[in-house]
Order: C-alpha cells, then structure tokens, then sequence
C-alpha cells in the first residue's frame, strides 16, 4: 500500500470509530444558556401560567406576564424579576404591545401598582375592542428602559374560557 492508501484507510477507520463511539442521542442534555436574568438559567423552556393566570414572556433581563379581561377589553402586562416572584416597576411612559391576528397595535399604560413607586409601574394597561374576542393571542411587548430597547414575544396557549366567565 501507498501513503495516500494509508491515509485514507485510517481517515475511513478513524470516521467508523466515532461514529460507533457516539452515545445515543437520548442520553443527550441540552446545555442551560445563562442569560442576563442573573437569578436563573434557561434552556428556551416553557415558565408555565404566570402569578396572574396569565402567559410569560421574555422581555430582556425581565419577564412580563401577558393577561387579557375579554369582558371589559382590556390586556394587562405585569413586569416581573427573573425568577416571577416579585413585581418590578419601570419608570417608562409606556409599553408598545403589537398583536399578530388580528394584527393592530396598541400603548400599554402604566397603571402603578399600591407598592410600586411614585413614578415607575410594575403593571401596565391597554385597552382595544379587539380584546372582547375570547382567542388565544400571540404578539409582542416592547418598550424602551434605560436607554435600552427591550422587546419580548407571547403566544397564549388554549385555556378554559369558562373558568375566566365565571370570574
């Protein structure tokens, strides 16, 4: 055999190796990302409802919890830390919140919660006809903090109307 005969052979070799050597892809975990939270990790992984029975969004090193009233119209935002334990108040003068179908756009206001500082809001509030249908929404929060532009994405998933009638 030649030197080129060789080379292949063992490059041929050593690729049948690794490929035998692999472990099954079950046995696989993925990795946590550590993201700018700075109390948790994540793995794009789902938060589950939030505190308010509403959906969780990523909204930079925050979370928002994303809720609708279909009988008076209205779509909340909380402004929660990283772990959703606490409320946190922004001092802004308002959230854009951009819904997918049917597509329109609306301020979130704040609406300052009893603990919440004078000037800043943990809960901010929109109000649109839009809202009165009983659908699961998917759209965006986003809004400037700090200098820094923050934008975080949401998709309600189907939940027992019922339950909210009887509210």
């Amino acid at each position: 055999m030649r030197f080129s005969q060789w080379m292949l052979f063992g490059v041929l070799a050593s690729g049948v190796f690794v490929v035998g050597c692999n472990p099954p892809a079950a046995d696989t975990k993925p990795v946590a990302k550590k993201d700018d939270h700075g109390d948790h990790d994540h793995d794009d992984h789902d938060h589950g409802e939030g505190p308010h029975g509403g959906t969780i969004l990523e909204f930079g090193k925050y979370h928002g919890e994303f809720t609708v009233d279909h009988k008076t119209k209205e779509a909340t935002v909380y402004i929660l830390s990283g772990n959703l334990k606490k409320a946190v108040p922004l001092d802004v003068e308002k959230l854009t919140l951009s819904i997918k179908k049917p597509m329109f756009q609306v301020d979130l206001l704040p609406k300052p919660a009893k603990d919440d500082p004078k000037g800043s809001s943990s809960v901010f509030v929109a109000k649109h006809d839009n809202f009165g249908v009983e659908q699961e929404f998917e759209g965006t929060v986003s809004g400037e903090v700090a200098g820094k532009p923050y934008v975080g994405e949401f998709k309600e998933k189907a939940h027992d109307h019922e339950h909210e009638k009887k509210k």
